[in-house]
């Protein structure tokens, strides 16, 4: 075992990084999909056992077509000839069957496998993370692993095992004439060995250009309003063209390098076979082939040893140029994640809804902090507002509520209980969220609604869209709840995306809902109708809403002015009014020649 592990390890390569991944992936996945490659392995036997009888038979063949007074001998030699060939034929079958079937299923293993590491890392891996990136890893990577071991799989034990088999064929034939053509052997092998570096090179550069594109293509998809106002179109095609003409031209270079072994061993195999033929013609050695038969079986099977050889002389090539997909797929399985369960998390204990902050701080990674101490309550039960300038804070707060990260110091609890040491699950269920960037999912009106409460029947998605004002216009709609509502709602006003975002919202049944300007992409008559359905939603639930727009927020029962991560003012809306402050600065500034509600309440 350890001869053939050093076998293996001296074809492949002996550098740690690269060991150490193939023999996970293998472990990890081939592990997995054992008795499919048993089965590909035991056809494969058969497929290299065939392909050396066939050589082998050439002799017979030869002497059968020759021996003119029986018959009988080519009868029998052409059933052994159609018994190989079809029994060949079937383990080929079989091997291909198993071996799609296996690399299939680690493809499918290995996506799911991503992607569950994708949604299980926090909100700042996709901050740090281009889309494009992570598509390509997530692509690229599994298809990547799938190949590795097929190609490994494929050249020890089929390959090698046909090699082998045609090498016995060939010594049993001619011993002499055989050690004169496994010269080509060690000329293969080095010439092969100085392409590899150069292959991992081009490979690596090969990916990011490849990212480049996905990068470019979605760019131009979700940006092509602003590429049409800007005319960027240009631009953005001088970009495409150098991410393509790039790729193009890293892998004419893998075409290229791949292709030299082939002319490589048609080479030496050319000059092999014209050595044996001048050999065998002057009988240098003595003692070789005595019949046509046995010199036709030792160059059939020198000819046939070619294809495998040719294969294996391609494998480090090939194994270079899949590892990169590797690599970048295990890179993205170790990666780090920042905001984790805590081992011993436990459910949060209902209760009111009370959200409080102590002494929190946080920073969005190396940059300064964006809270500072921060000290505050939401009561439960009551609307809280948070106003003030852009870039204050107040979305953090709202992030650090959903978990979404986690205060670089302090704490946030939840009827008193620390976040932090609560299970997501938990966490998620007492809260709900509507963003002011809203996003829909491509699929219909009704199961986006349905999303924040999978169990809901159809009557209460109906409600909660009646409850947000969305129920006319989705029943206006060609399909009604059935409409699809295309890539992130594209074929709803940013209205209606919206309205539907606060349905969903209010199916979910929380006792702490978050609204970060909510309202802002409504009309003034749609706003009218929203607030009405959030006064209902909001009258026995923790609501926490920030709002630029200071008409939205006129009701809340308590506001907090905050700037550059601290809480300045805080009180009623009309206690902030005549305190004449930052508030009323805001308010002034919101509603110049408007003074009744500041004057009268």
């Amino acid at each position: 075992m350890k001869r053939l592990r050093r076998l293996v390890l001296g074809w492949i390569g002996s550098d740690p990084e690269r060991v150490d991944m193939l023999s996970r992936l293998f472990a990890d996945q081939a592990a997995s999909q054992k008795k499919w490659y048993i089965l590909a392995g035991c056809a494969m036997v058969v497929v290299a056992a065939t392909t050396a009888m066939t050589a082998l038979l050439m002799e017979f063949i030869v002497d059968a077509m020759t021996a003119y007074d029986d018959r009988r001998i080519a009868l029998l030699v052409a059933a052994a000839v159609a018994a190989t060939f079809a029994i060949k034929g079937g383990a080929n079958y079989v091997q291909t069957v198993a071996m799609s079937r296996a690399g299939n299923r680690i493809v499918a293993n290995q996506q799911e496998d991503l992607y569950r590491k994708l949604v299980a890392n926090g909100v700042s891996f996709f901050n740090m993370q281009e889309s494009s990136n992570i598509l390509m890893r997530l692509t690229r990577g599994a298809a990547a692993a799938s190949q590795v071991i097929e190609l490994i799989v494929a050249s020890f034990t089929r390959d090698a095992l046909m090699l082998v088999g045609l090498l016995a064929v060939m010594i049993f034939q001619a011993p002499f004439l055989s050690m004169f053509a496994l010269l080509v052997g060690p000329a293969a092998i080095l010439g092969v060995r100085r392409l590899l570096q150069e292959v991992r090179e081009i490979m690596r550069s090969e990916a990011s250009s490849s990212a480049e594109i996905m990068k470019v293509v979605q760019e131009t998809s979700k940006g092509i309003h602003v590429v049409k106002v800007f005319s960027l179109e240009d631009q953005m095609q001088g970009r495409m063209g150098t991410a393509v003409r790039n790729v193009e031209r890293r892998r004419n270079a893998i075409a290229r390098i791949g292709a030299v072994t082939s002319p490589l061993m048609e080479t030496l195999a050319g000059f092999a076979i014209a050595g044996i033929v001048a050999v065998s013609a002057f009988n240098i050695f003595g003692g070789e082939p005595t019949t046509p038969g046995e010199l036709m079986s030792f160059i059939t099977a020198f000819m046939m040893a070619y294809e495998p050889a040719k294969r294996l002389s391609k494998v480090r090539v090939k194994l270079e140029s899949s590892m990169v997909g590797v690599r970048m797929m295990f890179e993205l399985l170790d990666y780090e994640e920042l905001l984790v369960e805590a081992p011993d998390a436990v459910d949060l204990k209902p209760g009111p809804g009370e959200v409080a902050f102590r002494k929190v701080k946080f920073g969005y990674g190396k940059r300064k902090n964006v809270l500072n101490d921060l000290e505050m309550t939401f009561p439960a039960k009551k609307t809280t507002a948070l106003v003030g300038p852009s870039g204050g804070g107040k979305s953090t707060i709202l992030n650090l509520m959903m978990r979404l990260y986690d205060p670089s110091s302090g704490k946030v609890t939840i009827d008193g209980q620390d976040i932090s040491q609560a299970t997501f699950a938990s966490l998620r269920e007492r809260i709900s969220f509507v963003g002011q960037d809203t996003f829909l999912f491509s699929t219909t009106v009704r199961e986006n609604i349905r999303f924040s409460r999978p169990d809901a029947t159809d009557e209460e998605v109906e409600q909660a869209a009646r409850d947000a004002n969305a129920h006319d216009f989705i029943s206006g709609l060609d399909e009604g709840y059935e409409t699809e509502v295309g890539e992130n709602g594209l074929f709803l006003s940013g209205g209606q995306r919206q309205r539907v975002a606060i349905a969903r919202a209010i199916l979910r049944r929380s006792e702490i809902l978050l609204l970060d300007e909510a309202t802002s992409a409504l009309d003034s008559t749609s706003e009218a109708q929203v607030k009405e359905a959030l006064a209902r939603l909001t009258s026995d639930t923790t609501t926490i809403v920030i709002a630029h727009r200071l008409s939205t927020i006129l009701e809340a029962d308590r506001v907090h002015v905050i700037d550059a991560g601290e809480v300045v003012e805080s009180g009623a809306v009309q206690e902030l009014l005549d305190k004449r402050g930052r508030f009323r600065t805001l308010f002034d500034q919101q509603f110049e020649g408007f003074h009744d509600y500041a004057t009268t309440g």
